[in-house]
């Protein structure tokens, strides 16, 4: 079907009239073209009708102007505006193959996009939301469901872990869904798109994303140890230079919080709709590179690794190695989620 360009008079006034588009592939939530104008080649994004299309609107031309600070840029160019359409026009950036070691470079660009948020910035955005009861309850059910004991006190560290996030000091720019993808790889360094989820918090729960497989994202990784270590050294190095302050830690917290979210085992469309932990016994599904039973062994194998020792999470820990040998003996042809990105 044919969509027309979304280009009016008060964006050909301030840019110029395209000379030719073309769309481009986009998620079911916008519409994307490449447009040639007199003066520079842009992208033109439209976000698409919903409950909560203003939302999103609103919340990606807000973070695309909160990191348009970076020194170093870590966002394509926004060049006008169009609310009354819901239309962005955006530098436009050729994407690179990226090196096998690209989750290096994210991670310090990572740093870069959250450091770019200010004290004074707090209502700019909605404030990161973490699990909730209703998780932690439906993370309980599938352990039962999987006949895997839950030993007293697991309940009170999982409640004690919603709270620490939930009160988990911070105003970084959170990208909202920072997935291979939504990553440029240019020749001047990586730019972000796709600030439709941005919110501010604890750059931790982005940062975790390197270990728990890009919870939000169809496409999942599983970096060697090595390059998580470089990556997230990477990060933490970025994030001194730029702040003057350490990052916090955290980083098992922040994995275990993803791992409890039933709604990050399906794309953005179908969360907030079911219980997906509950489906996990009867069935399996894929998205994108792995599927449902993938994720979730991956996630259960890195909080076993990330909390053992941790006093505050030891009855999680066993419980995540007890579940996730549990998963692997019923379901032995498991592999494991991939380790390089598409």
């Amino acid at each position: 079907m044919w969509l027309r360009l979304p280009f009016g008079d008060e964006l050909r006034a301030e840019l110029g009239s395209p000379r030719r588009s073309r769309k481009l592939g986009s998620s079911p939530r916008s519409r994307v073209w490449r447009v040639e104008l007199p003066k520079v080649t842009a992208v033109v994004k439209q976000i698409v009708d919903g409950p909560d299309a203003d939302e999103r609107y609103a919340r990606e031309v807000a973070a695309l102007r909160l990191a348009a600070r970076a020194e170093n840029p870590v966002v394509p160019a926004l060049l006008a505006i169009d609310p009354g359409e819901r239309v962005l026009v955006l530098e436009h950036l050729d994407h690179r193959r990226p090196a096998s070691d690209w989750i290096v470079d994210y991670a310090a660009a990572l740093a870069r996009l959250h450091a770019t948020a200010r004290p004074e910035d707090v209502g700019v955005l909605p404030r990161w939301q973490g699990p909730n009861q209703p998780d932690i309850e439906s993370f309980l059910r599938l352990a039962e469901a999987l006949e895997v004991p839950v030993t007293a006190g697991v309940s009170g560290e999982l409640n004690d872990l919603v709270n620490r996030l939930d009160q988990a000091p911070g105003h970084a720019l959170l990208h909202g869904d920072p997935c291979p993808g939504n990553d440029l790889h240019t020749a001047t360094g990586i730019r972000f798109i796709d600030f439709e989820q941005a919110s501010l918090g604890s750059g931790l729960m982005e940062l975790a994303y390197l270990r728990i497989g890009f919870p939000t994202c169809w496409c999942v990784t599983s970096a060697s140890e090595p390059l998580l270590e470089r990556a997230e050294s990477a990060y933490r190095n970025e994030w001194r230079t730029l702040t003057g302050s350490e990052a916090q830690d955290g980083l098992a917290d922040a994995c275990t919080g993803w791992l409890l979210r039933g709604d990050a085992l399906v794309e953005r469309a179908r969360r907030e709709s079911t219980d997906h932990l509950a489906r996990i016994p009867h069935r399996d599904w894929t998205w994108g590179t792995a599927t449902a039973r993938q994720r979730l062994v991956h996630r259960l194998g890195v909080v076993s690794q990330m909390t053992a020792g941790d006093t505050s999470l030891s009855g999680v820990s066993s419980l995540s190695t007890a579940m996730r040998q549990r998963m692997l003996t019923r379901w032995p042809a498991l592999q494991p989620v991939p380790s390089r990105r598409p």
